[in-house]
């Protein structure tokens, strides 16, 4: 009767493991597990308009295009590019106007959220985004500069 109860229990047990993992979705996420984010985004404060644009996943990329607009002139772009890599991690290249390209690997992830880091860049290291529950967007750059930690949040809206 014991070890009935035992295997019953590993059962149960290796059954509850099972289902929160399945709730987590996979160990390395699929690009189309960032389908949230495809859209028009739109971001103002201070005059400046950041506008964002990322396409649907499709072959394993979704690309995005960025504009900050003030003054009725273009200050900033940016290309950016969400990739599955050879090893099968998850990338996001940056190639922000008159800057060098950049690759940023991801660091942590949920349904709604992602956050990817190059630790070794100067600014920023850490580029993440959220869904928010009203359905806007939240995305951020942070890292180190000058000794300290600093952090610029976009707040954006979806656009149709």
């Amino acid at each position: 009767m014991r070890a009935l109860s035992a295997w019953l229990l590993l059962g149960l047990a290796v059954t509850a493991v099972w289902r929160v993992r399945a709730a987590e979705g996979p160990a390395t996420p699929r690009i189309e597990d960032f389908g949230w984010l495809a859209g028009r985004w739109e971001s103002e404060r201070n005059g400046r308009r950041v506008s964002e644009q990322w396409m649907e996943p499709a072959g394993g990329t979704m690309l995005a295009m960025s504009r900050t607009v003030q003054d009725g002139r273009t200050r900033e772009w940016e290309f950016l590019v969400l990739a599955v890599d050879a090893e099968g991690g998850v990338t996001l290249t940056a190639a922000p106007s008159g800057q060098a390209r950049t690759t940023f690997k991801l660091a942590t992830w949920t349904r709604d959220s992602f956050v990817v880091e190059n630790p070794t860049h100067d600014f920023p290291q850490r580029i993440g985004y959220a869904l928010q529950p009203d359905g806007s967007l939240r995305a951020w750059i942070e890292g180190e500069r000058g000794g300290k930690t600093r952090r610029i949040e976009f707040a954006y809206r979806r656009m149709p």
